[in-house]
């Protein structure tokens, strides 16, 4: 099967890019936290190290070994780049765009036009990309749904959204953004003043609503969710391990703490399978995980991000569609303890793609292809 790998370029000047991603070869070039985490890569090589390969390559070859033909579709910001890939003949995109000349915001854009042409492709469609990305949308949704998740308020240029009767300690964060851009030491705050710092702060750096979130203590779980709405399952439940950051750090996924590889931060927290949790516990998680996955429409794959409370409590944070696919991070990982190779992890959700579309003829467009 023809599978194209399609990506989005995020610097401002796409030739530009694609010479350093050809000179230096590290231009992940995939948006969102990947395109963030390769942007504060260092250029200067101080000694020879062996280079991590992208997701794109990890999956390119995964889609060998299973005896596909993958090829690449890039998106570079230009209208000629849409035009390249209403052409695209492929029989499956496998979706790796987080964002539309370096916009984050027009990453459901990108799959509504994928939709309008009549491609397949993996991951979460249009709307489940919106609600997830709007975490103000999100959690009224999950609490509809009955899911936990901490109560909240938004603020934006003086105008309050919505708003729960709220406590501190709170956090306070982009209502918009992923890949914690945006947060820092400095988003849980304590009081009034340092709350309105951080308001003004979100929406002048990011001209984004601000999200006024509790702060839960506790444990920080990550829940990967293969396959779609009747049969997802939950993988193994990973840890974002915070409790060596110094006193008085807040236990927060800062961006530091995700992907500023040399700070004190980084080096003190790590992700593993959380092995100590009970059955009831586990399951609690598993199940909070799937109901949330299939609350906001997602497909395919996708992780949860959840707050494991002193009192067994479990929070959403918060829904990630099409999640990093690096075979060092966390999907991966948890499918590996699923007993899954990162070849049939991969394979899985080819599968899971392809199987949405067997009872559901091309549109028209693609037909003509």
């Amino acid at each position: 099967m023809k599978i194209a790998l399609l990506y989005d370029l995020w610097n401002e000047d796409p030739v530009a890019a694609a010479k350093e991603e050809s000179a230096n070869g590290n231009g992940d070039g995939n948006g969102g936290s990947r395109r963030n985490a390769n942007a504060r890569k260092t250029r200067k090589v101080v000694k020879k190290v062996k280079k991590e390969k992208t997701d794109r390559e990890e999956i390119f070859e995964a889609l060998q070994k299973l005896g596909h033909e993958p090829s690449h579709v890039e998106l570079d910001g230009r209208p000629q780049s849409l035009h390249a890939l209403s052409k695209c003949d492929a029989d499956l995109l496998f979706n790796l765009t987080e964002s539309f000349d370096g916009d984050d915001t027009k990453e459901m854009n990108v799959v509504a036009y994928v939709d309008l042409l009549g491609l397949r492709y993996t991951g979460a469609g249009p709307h489940a990309i919106f609600l997830s990305q709007d975490k103000s949308i999100a959690k009224k949704i999950f609490a509809f749904h009955g899911i936990k998740t901490p109560f909240f308020a938004i603020s934006y240029r003086g105008r309050i959204e919505h708003a729960h009767d709220i406590s501190f300690p709170l956090i306070v964060k982009p209502a918009w953004e992923d890949g914690s851009i945006g947060i820092d030491a400095g988003a849980v705050v304590t009081n009034v003043r340092e709350m309105m710092q951080r308001i003004e702060y979100i929406q002048d750096e990011f001209d984004s609503p601000a999200l006024i979130e509790e702060y839960i203590e506790g444990r920080e779980i990550y829940a990967g969710v293969l396959g779609n709405y009747e049969n997802a399952q939950a993988l193994p439940l990973v840890e974002l391990d915070l409790s060596k950051l110094p006193e008085g750090t807040p236990k927060i996924a800062s961006y530091d703490v995700k992907f500023e590889k040399n700070t004190e931060a980084y080096k003190l927290t790590k992700s593993a399978i959380a092995e100590d949790l009970d059955e009831a516990t586990t399951k609690r998680l598993s199940n909070t995980a799937v109901a949330a996955y299939r609350a906001l429409k997602l497909r395919d794959y996708g992780r949860i991000d959840m707050r494991l409370a002193p009192n067994g409590d479990v929070y959403v944070i918060e829904a990630n569609p099409n999640p990093w696919l690096a075979s060092r991070q966390e999907f991966a990982m948890a499918a590996k303890a699923a007993g899954l190779s990162y070849t049939e992890m991969i394979g899985t959700i080819v599968e899971q793609a392809m199987s949405r579309y067997t009872s559901a003829p091309l549109t028209t467009a693609a037909a003509m292809r």
